[in-house]
Order: C-alpha cells, then sequence, then structure tokens
C-alpha cells in the first residue's frame, strides 16, 4: 500500500494541487453560508481536501504524505480562502499538525496514521494543561478553546506547562486520541463561523512520554522525530511554520473580498446616480489592496525560501531575522482587516447588508485578528526591543 502511495506522490505536482484547489473555490462559496449557518465545515468539504491531496503536502513520505515546501501549503490555503475563509482557517490549521507530528517521537505518529493515514489532528496550543509527571508519562487534565475542525478529528494537540523547581516554565504540546476528551460546543462567533472551534475537556489521563513535544526542541532542532524524518522541511522552526498557518488564510479572504468588489463595482450605480468605477475611494481600494496581497504574498514565500535554503546549507537564521519573520506573520491579519475595511466602505450602502458576500470575508479576516498569534504589538514589541539590546522574550520561532 506504501508503495502505491509513493507513486502516487511522483506524479503530484504543486500546479495540479493548486488548481484542484482553485477548481473547489466555486463550490466553497456555494457552501458557506449553509457551513455558516452549522458551525462547522461539511462532512463533504474535509472529504474533497483529502481526496484532492491537500492534507498530504506536509505529511511525512512514510505516510503516504507528499513532503513539498511549505510555500506549496500556503498556495493552496490562499486559494481555498478566495472561496471561503472558514475552509482554508481549517486546512491551514489541521495541514499543518501533520507536519508538526514528525517532530515527535516517531511512535507518536504511528499512533495516529498507522491504522487509517487520512486522520487528521485538531489542536488548541493554549499552555492551559494541569500536568503531573508520573512513571512513563503524564497526568493531564484541563480546559481548551478555541479547537478548529475538531469535529472532523480523531486526535488532538494540546499544550501544557511542566513546572520544575527553580527553573522556568517547560512548555509542550500533548497528543491525545478523542477518547481522551470532550467536545463541547460553544462556537457562537460574528466570524469564521464554519470552523466550528469548539472547546475541549479532559479530565485527568494518561499521556505517555513519546506522545508530548517539547517547544524548546521545536525551537533548536532537535526534535525526537529528526533521526526518522529528515527532509529538509522537518528541520523548519515550528514557530515559523504555526504562525503562518493561522494568518495565511486571511490573504486568500482578501483576495476573495476584492474579487467580489471588483465584480460588484464594476457595475455598480449607487442610488444618488454614481457609478462606484468611477470613484476615487473605490479606485483607490482596489489598487491598494492589490499591492498589499502581492507584498504579504512575496514576503511569505521570500522567508520561506530563505529558511529552506539556510537549512540546506547545514544551519538555521539568526535569531533576528526569525523575529524579523515572526513579526511579520502578526502584521498580516491586521493589514488585511484595514484592507478589508476600506473595500467595504467603498461600497456604500450595499455593504451593510448580510447577504453581500464581501461582508463574510470581512467579518472572518476581522475574527482572525483575535488569534494570539496575530497580534502584531506583542511581537512588534519582543523584536523591536531585541533590535535595542534587550533580551528575546519569544522562543516561538
Amino acid at each position: 500500500m506504501q508503495s502505491q502511495r509513493h507513486n502516487v506522490t511522483s506524479i503530484v505536482t504543486p500546479e495540479v494541487l493548486i488548481q484542484r484547489a482553485r477548481e473547489m473555490v466555486p463550490v466553497l462559496a456555494q457552501r458557506a453560508d449553509k457551513a455558516a449557518e452549522a458551525r462547522r465545515l461539511p462532512a463533504e468539504t474535509i472529504a474533497d481536501m483529502q481526496a484532492a491531496g491537500f492534507f498530504e503536502v506536509l505529511k511525512p513520505k512514510l505516510y503516504g504524505g507528499y513532503e513539498m515546501d511549505p510555500q506549496v501549503f500556503y498556495d493552496i490555503q490562499m486559494v481555498l480562502a478566495e472561496g471561503c475563509m472558514s475552509t482554508a482557517w481549517v486546512y491551514g490549521v489541521l495541514g499543518v499538525h501533520n507536519w508538526q507530528i514528525a517532530l515527535f517521537d516517531p511512535r507518536a505518529a504511528q499512533d495516529v496514521f498507522g491504522n487509517d493515514p487520512q486522520t487528521l489532528i485538531a489542536s488548541t496550543y493554549m499552555p492551559k494543561g494541569q500536568v503531573t509527571p508520573v512513571e512513563g508519562g503524564f497526568r493531564f487534565s484541563g480546559r481548551w478553546g478555541f479547537s478548529s475542525g475538531i469535529d472532523h478529528c480523531d486526535w488532538v494537540f494540546l499544550g501544557g506547562l511542566i513546572f520544575n523547581e527553580g527553573q522556568p516554565p517547560e512548555y509542550r504540546t500533548f497528543l491525545l486520541p478523542k477518547s481522551d476528551y470532550e467536545v463541547v460546543d460553544t462556537w457562537n462567533t460574528m466570524g469564521l463561523k464554519a470552523t466550528g472551534s469548539k472547546d475541549i475537556i479532559v479530565k485527568d489521563v494518561f499521556v505517555p512520554e513519546y506522545r508530548t513535544h517539547k517547544a524548546s526542541d521545536g525551537f533548536m532542532g532537535t526534535n525526537p522525530g529528526r533521526e526518522t524524518f529528515t527532509a529538509n522541511l522537518y528541520k523548519l522552526p515550528f514557530g515559523q511554520i504555526f504562525v503562518r498557518a493561522v494568518s495565511t488564510a486571511a490573504i486568500g479572504g482578501l483576495q476573495g473580498a476584492l474579487n467580489c468588489f471588483v465584480e460588484f463595482g464594476g457595475n455598480w450605480t449607487g442610488n444618488m446616480g454614481a457609478k462606484t468605477s468611477e470613484q476615487v475611494p473605490a479606485q483607490m481600494a482596489v489598487a491598494d489592496t492589490s499591492v498589499a496581497i502581492d507584498e504579504m504574498k512575496t514576503t511569505l514565500m521570500r522567508n520561506f525560501g530563505t529558511l529552506l535554503e539556510s537549512i540546506k546549507g547545514g544551519q538555521m537564521v539568526d535569531l533576528n531575522t526569525r523575529l524579523l519573520y515572526r513579526y511579520q506573520a502578526a502584521q498580516v491579519v491586521e493589514r488585511c482587516a484595514r484592507h478589508a475595511y476600506q473595500l467595504h466602505s467603498a461600497c456604500g450602502g450595499r455593504g451593510i447588508f448580510n447577504d453581500f458576500p464581501l461582508v463574510r470575508f470581512f467579518l472572518d479576516i476581522l475574527s482572525a485578528r483575535a488569534h494570539y498569534a496575530n497580534n502584531p504589538d506583542v511581537f512588534g514589541r519582543n523584536f523591536g526591543g531585541v533590535l535595542l539590546g534587550r533580551d528575546n522574550t519569544d522562543f516561538f520561532l
């Protein structure tokens, strides 16, 4: 079976995957309203993404994955977001987990994919877990919020801190099967409605040591899986990969908003008789948004190109560069929100009606800004402080 999967890998190209994503855009747009009403993605959408091979992009070849460069993953995410940003958000979050599992002890990946390589992993990385070390692992409890796509997953990554006397808290990701947690439906939001980002409750379960991953290993490149999953892809810092998974959908969502506005504005005449296409605010909104999208995409691709080239050369980029990239990732959603607002404002009265597609993109982008990783102030202050000679306070890089 694995040899057949590897044969599939050899004929699937980035161009094929991007084209499949492009073909899904109208389908996702058609499903978007019902998905928002259901407050979760349709099972059909998850099945379509699996059939298209999207979840294989960052997955190890050992389990049928493609081990492609991250740029392919983010390209797919941005295209999907043009149809439905909730879909792209869930794809980004679940898809990146197929990369992170390769950082764990290889037994963890076998637990997840051994019986079914199509198995999906959800997450919520908040350091909410109460952790008690015991022989062979940990007793683990807690409640976490914002687990996107959890309804479609059989495993989950959860964050927790281990406290050792006289030392800083040690952050780890804990991997748990579905039988060890409860899902609580709390998801009633203004945007990203279809992500189904519900709460997770865990009550005193055992997690073996090998199903945990230290954040420090992700930062230093000393991951337990490095001898088994040897591709350069898995030498990238976890922080750089994950933060882009929760910001990049906004770039595609902004493109979707721009597409809506261009279709609307090219033919719309307002109640006062003015053509939108002739209005300076509309013209500038389209121009400014187009430039911003191009700049954000270019920066994203450049950054990962630099990271990969450094790893191929046997080293990781310096701390200041990683801090720069972290801050650039954190700026994305707020920047997208400003341009979405600019487009929305140029719609006039038409823009306040819920059946106007641009509204969904606008609210989804605003909701994405609520994610901790998308707060530019936190990471900008740290980056600026380091440049001014202060100590770095962020190791999720």
